[in-house]
């Protein structure tokens, strides 16, 4: 497909904006993006490559947002980050190489776990202190993992990291979403550069993913914010109860 015309450019700057907002607060906004640039003509590849590289300035839109709760977690940011980066290469080349579709039967059901730990976990005593060694090590090991999973794949991994992130850090759950925000740009950010240099970008689409997500994350995060731990806890249960349903019907 060439270049779009302008109500196309239109859709894809809102949906943008939409996936912004949606990753910022909770996650899985690539499942606003990636149909719109499949409706207006681009190929499913194409389409992948372009919403990863265009969300990566909404999920650092994102994270600048929610900088107020990243006080205090430089470390975790710095561990957490690490270890998705490290995932996300290795998902982006598995991605690369394995059969299409080789994990998707087992994509909604790693997506209902974590929103089974969502509802099941019960609140810890929260500490904003320095993580055990135990705890560091198992945060770039689910760092890991989830960037592995969002390199390949990454319909709600926001959903699944901000469920382990809860399982494994005692501490208020908008905090935490601002470390998986960081976390999940980092991620992003090492698979955009995979794809920018292995893939074809289709640059302008990708442009203005990256406008309207920069400018809906700022709208996310604002508002997003302000919901209280357990009215945002069973939003990332529905969504991600939603998101599960629309793959295995699909």
């Amino acid at each position: 497909m060439g270049r779009v015309n302008l109500l196309q450019a239109l859709a894809v700057l809102a949906a943008g904006f939409t996936a912004g907002g949606i990753n910022a607060i909770v996650g899985s906004g690539s499942l606003v993006t990636f149909p719109v640039l499949l409706a207006v003509g681009f190929s499913s590849v194409t389409a992948n490559v372009s919403n990863s590289v265009g969300l990566v300035f909404g999920n650092v839109s994102a994270a600048l947002g929610y900088r107020e709760e990243l006080v205090g977690q430089r470390e975790r940011a710095i561990l957490g980050g690490i270890g998705t980066g490290l995932g996300a290469l290795t998902g982006g080349i598995l991605l690369l190489t394995l059969p299409e579709g080789v994990f998707e039967t087992v994509v909604p059901l790693l997506i209902l776990l974590a929103c089974a730990l969502m509802v099941v976990r019960p609140k810890p005593k929260l500490s904003h202190g320095a993580l055990s060694h135990h705890r560091k090590i198992g945060l770039v090991a689910v760092g890991y993992a989830v960037g592995v999973y969002g390199g390949y794949f990454g319909a709600a991994q926001g959903v699944i990291l901000l469920a382990a992130l809860r399982f494994l850090i005692p501490d208020h759950l908008q905090r935490l979403n601002g470390l998986k925000n960081v976390m999940v740009g980092i991620a992003n950010g090492v698979a955009a550069i995979l794809f920018v240099i292995v893939a074809h970008v289709a640059w302008d689409a990708a442009a203005l993913i990256a406008v309207g997500s920069i400018s809906g994350a700022q709208v996310g995060a604002r508002y997003g914010r302000r919901v209280p731990d357990e009215a945002l806890r069973w939003t990332v249960v529905t969504v991600g109860v939603i998101v599960a349903i629309v793959l295995i019907v699909k």
